[in-house]
């Protein structure tokens, strides 16, 4: 392992003022002609002394870096920009750390070229293994990218001669297997470095880990939809309290607002139904071992029916014990 991979994160360069992080660090130095193991050999380790192993990963430019300082913050090891092959090596010396290293946070992107196709290996000698990973992808919009690349004045690492936008093209082609593998997807296009920092607080703090967490978001569907949603719920089907003088002014937040949205037809019988579809699904996401779940409540500007829907259908979610938090996207564009 390089000294700059021993590097705790944290001491890293200052990173971009929207999401923490440099967009276009530069290539870590690798070893020529290394020889890699990639197995783990934990014989005589027992099995709870094997640490935990979260992969982040995702769109140079969409906050890698602020994700894992978030967790080393937290009391994670993190390692940035480790060789997708060293991997399983990793997970070997946490496990006879005699604890000392529970849990092992890996930062991979296309800066590791060369060992970015051992990565798909790795994960498959990991899960022979039964080695409890995760993998968090950081995504954003090519708008927003190219915006923070351009503030920063320095070039995409795969752009070549082209443009940033030609670097991006090819690095999302790249991540496209990783990024449909991945257990949480978190769109950056709008957040800024305090709000990255709740949503990985939200995952991963706390010493007990839940079985499913759930973010309850509210949208408005003329700012488009969330990329990061895995589900999507269309409230527009019922009458929009704006066109109501009196209500125009407030939010889903408010009491009035929310009780009128709900006294109309077939809204408590939607939230009633949508509660019984996410408890199947939610026992389906379980057995396949997802434990995150973005569910997107939408209506035109998301400041009304999404915003009340949104908080009434995460009181249920907690009611049943799932950790849930809410993020209303677009409260407050109007």
């Amino acid at each position: 392992m390089t000294e700059q991979d021993k590097q705790p994160t944290a001491e890293r360069d200052q990173s971009h003022k929207e999401t923490g992080e440099d967009p276009a660090q530069q290539d870590a130095p690798q070893e020529d002609g290394a020889q890699v193991s990639t197995g783990i050999e934990t014989a005589g380790v027992p099995e709870a002394a094997i640490p935990e192993l979260v992969i982040i990963s995702g769109m140079s430019g969409a906050g890698r870096s602020t994700a894992a300082k978030c967790l080393e913050d937290l009391g994670w090891f993190v390692v940035d920009n480790l060789p997708p092959a060293l991997i399983p090596t990793m997970v070997e010396l946490g496990a006879r750390s005699q604890g000392n290293v529970a849990r092992i946070a890996v930062v991979v992107d296309v800066r590791g070229r060369r060992f970015f196709d051992n990565l798909r290996e790795s994960l498959a000698d990991l899960e022979s293994k039964h080695v409890t990973r995760r993998i968090v992808f950081l995504e954003s919009s090519d708008e927003a990218l190219v915006r923070r690349f351009e503030s920063v004045r320095r070039p995409h690492p795969l752009q070549g001669d082209g443009r940033i936008v030609d670097g991006i093209d090819a690095e999302r082609e790249l991540l496209r297997e990783l990024r449909g593998d991945a257990d949480l997807v978190i769109d950056t296009s709008s957040l800024n470095v305090h709000e990255l920092r709740a949503k990985m607080d939200a995952q991963f703090a706390g010493d007990e880990e839940p079985e499913l967490r759930a973010t309850v978001m509210s949208f408005g569907f003329k700012y488009g939809l969330p990329v990061d949603a895995d589900l999507v719920a269309d409230m527009r089907f019922l009458p929009n309290p704006h066109w109501v003088p009196e209500l125009r002014p407030f939010t889903g937040l408010n009491e009035e607002v929310s009780a009128y949205i709900f006294n109309q037809p077939g809204a408590k019988e939607f939230l009633d139904r949508y509660a019984e579809l996410l408890r199947l699904v939610a026992a389906g996401y379980r057995r396949e071992g997802k434990r995150y779940v973005t569910i997107a409540i939408g209506c035109t500007g998301g400041k009304h029916r999404s915003v009340a829907t949104s908080e009434k259908l995460a009181a249920r979610l907690v009611a049943e014990g799932v950790e849930t938090v809410v993020v209303h996207r677009d409260m407050g564009r109007e």
